[in-house]
């Protein structure tokens, strides 16, 4: 069974090679200059409030681990 999953995650990661972003209409020039040195790579995609959550979860997750050795 373990060689049968191992066999299934080899081939969808073989198979989802296809799945990257396609090329950009505009002969690959990036629209928005990201890269240029004026706009940060990326987009300055706003990261903080997912962080928050992340570290949040991370941090219950801890407690209860801690709270459940005693």
């Amino acid at each position: 069974m373990k060689k049968l999953l191992a066999l299934i995650a080899i081939l969808a990661m073989f198979l989802s090679v296809n799945a990257q972003d396609p090329p950009h209409p505009n002969d690959e020039v990036n629209p928005t200059g990201a890269g240029s040195g004026n706009t940060p790579v990326g987009g300055g995609a706003p990261v903080g409030g997912g962080l928050l959550v992340l570290l949040g979860m991370g941090a219950a997750y801890g407690l209860k681990k801690w709270v459940s050795k005693y």
